[in-house]
């Protein structure tokens, strides 16, 4: 029985601000990390061209994306032309969560990770800007960590991956300031729910308005491009 390689991870990578700092954590650790993109029909595509751009500035050993159509589904802003992203702040779990996203992201990491004999599955997801989302909470990731231990082959023989949240606490100013620390170039992030093919965002989104005060939160410059 092989013994997962610690110092082997798996970083969900979306081409967003938290999951590029998440990766540059992991290489700061001084970890070999295989970036997982998943295409899974989402509306702002420039975000798969960001994460491209990311692994490779951040030092990825390999970036991996993964076609998974969650259209036919539908349900979201993020995957229904016909749901108009909200450009106002609102209540409740707003129209952008994605059902059952992170739950099939992370099980494509749980994947990956055991094919690749990795130790640890890293995922951007924060608890306090979290924009309303379920599958963003520490009680998701733990109990994802106990499906790891009981859902493959390397979890029933006591080798599952450690599922490692690293910005499950920090607010969007700790996680620019920490991320500026470690050299991420913040400009080629994508973080807008409706980026154009260029990757500008709309400035008038959750994730632009929580992205921005972010920045202004930290004292620093904000580099994101808007349309």
């Amino acid at each position: 029985m092989s013994t997962p390689d610690a110092q082997t991870a798996v970083v969900l990578l979306s081409g967003g601000l938290d999951s590029a700092t998440a990766l540059a954590m992991a290489r700061a650790e001084g970890l070999r990390c295989h970036a997982l993109s998943i295409d899974y029909g989402q509306r702002h595509r420039a975000e798969l061209d960001a994460a491209r751009a990311v692994a490779y500035q951040l030092g990825a050993a390999a970036h991996t994306i993964v076609p998974l159509d969650l259209r036919p589904i539908g349900g979201s802003a993020l995957t229904d032309a016909g749901i108009a992203v909200p450009e106002t702040p609102t209540d409740g779990i707003p129209v952008t969560y994605v059902p059952a996203r992170n739950t099939l992201l992370l099980a494509l990491a749980l994947g990956l990770a055991e094919v690749a004999d990795a130790g640890r599955i890293v995922v951007g997801v924060n608890a306090l800007d979290y924009s309303g989302y379920p599958d963003c909470r520490p009680a998701f990731i733990d109990a994802f960590q106990q499906l790891a231990r009981v859902a493959t082959k390397a979890g029933v023989e006591g080798r599952a991956p450690s599922i490692d949240a690293p910005l499950i606490d920090l607010s969007k100013a700790e996680i620019i300031r920490r991320g500026t620390d470690l050299g991420v170039d913040y400009s080629l992030t994508v973080s807008c729910y409706q980026a154009d093919d260029r990757g500008r965002g709309c400035g008038r989104c959750d994730s632009c308005r929580l992205r921005a005060e972010g920045f202004r939160a930290a004292g620093l410059p904000d580099p994101t491009r808007y349309v």
